[in-house]
C-alpha cells in the first residue's frame, strides 16, 4: 500500500484504488491532502500486470478452450488484477519524468 512521504500515512486499499481510478495523474493524499504521484517503478509495474487480462485470448488463439472458460478465466485475472493493483502502487511527493 502507498505511504505518503509528507504525513507518512499508509492509504487502505479501498483509498488507493478509488484515488487511482482517476484520470488525473496527481494523487491526492486522504489524510493530508497534499499532492502525490505515482513513482515510475508502480507505473512499470502496472504495465505488466494490466495486460494479464488479456492471457485467456492467447490461450483462446492456441487452444480450443470453450468460451465459458475464457470468460470466466477474463473474470479471475480481472479480480486478481484489481485486488493487487493498490498493494504495488508507490508514490512520492515529487513527479517522476523518464530519463531523469
Amino acid at each position: 500500500m502507498p505511504t505518503c512521504e509528507n504525513c507518512n500515512n499508509k492509504w487502505s486499499w479501498k483509498q488507493t484504488l478509488k484515488i487511482t481510478t482517476t484520470l488525473n495523474p496527481e494523487l491526492t493524499c486522504p489524510y493530508c491532502k497534499e499532492k502525490q504521484f505515482q513513482t515510475l517503478k508502480s507505473k512499470k509495474k502496472m504495465a505488466f500486470l494490466t495486460p494479464t487480462v488479456l492471457l485467456p485470448l492467447l490461450l483462446q488463439i492456441f487452444f480450443d478452450i470453450p468460451r465459458v472458460i475464457v470468460f470466466s478465466l477474463y473474470f479471475i485475472l480481472f479480480c486478481i488484477v484489481m485486488i493487487s493493483y493498490p498493494f504495488l502502487v508507490e508514490v512520492k511527493s515529487k513527479e517522476e519524468y523518464i530519463g531523469e
